[in-house]
């Protein structure tokens, strides 16, 4: 478990399959996540069970946002995950989902920052990368003030409804980094 003084992040549980559940098969947030058809629940339970192996085995982990704040104590505000986990090149991406309701509450800047400690000590990755759209302000902004720069754009590589977005690739070196907190 790995707490901060608002947040705390946990391994996924089976209480937690049914919000899970109901998470991946929300389309209106499958555009972040690359997803096009919905998760069986069976699906979700087979992750859950398998959350418990080694992530650097299974390349992903992801870990349950609570937020520790006043009146929000103990309540699941999100997800965040490390993905792509290399452990030859110690580089791993990194996503973030925080439900509508817990928005601008300040959780999602606590948890990348305590994702980021974790990161560095005791998993001794070099470096982590995330992937945004070019019309995703507040994820930008987020991950900017985390420290996290923009490296490149990808030309055209997102399809919308709307048509061809671009997406940036954003990076932290952890090695040179240090806390903002």
């Amino acid at each position: 478990m790995i707490r901060t003084e608002r947040v705390r992040l946990r391994a996924v549980e089976p209480s937690d399959i049914d919000l899970l559940y109901q998470w991946e098969n929300d389309p209106s947030i499958w555009h972040v996540s690359n997803t096009l058809t919905p998760y069986s629940k069976f699906q979700i339970e087979q992750f859950v069970l398998n959350a418990q192996q080694d992530f650097f085995s299974t390349g992903q982990l992801r870990l349950m946002i609570e937020s520790y704040d006043h009146d929000l104590k103990g309540q699941v505000a999100g997800a965040v995950d490390l993905f792509d986990i290399d452990a030859v090149n110690r580089r791993a991406g990194i996503g973030i989902m925080i439900v509508k309701e817990y928005r601008h509450l300040g959780i999602a800047g606590e948890a990348i920052e305590a994702v980021i400690g974790y990161a560095k000590n005791p998993l001794f990755l070099h470096q982590l990368f995330c992937n945004i759209s070019e019309d995703n302000e507040q994820s930008i902004r987020l991950f900017e003030r985390a420290g996290f720069t923009r490296c490149g754009t990808r030309k055209e590589w997102l399809i919308t409804q709307n048509g061809w977005k671009d997406e940036h690739l954003y990076q932290l070196l952890l090695d040179s980094f240090t806390s903002r907190a």
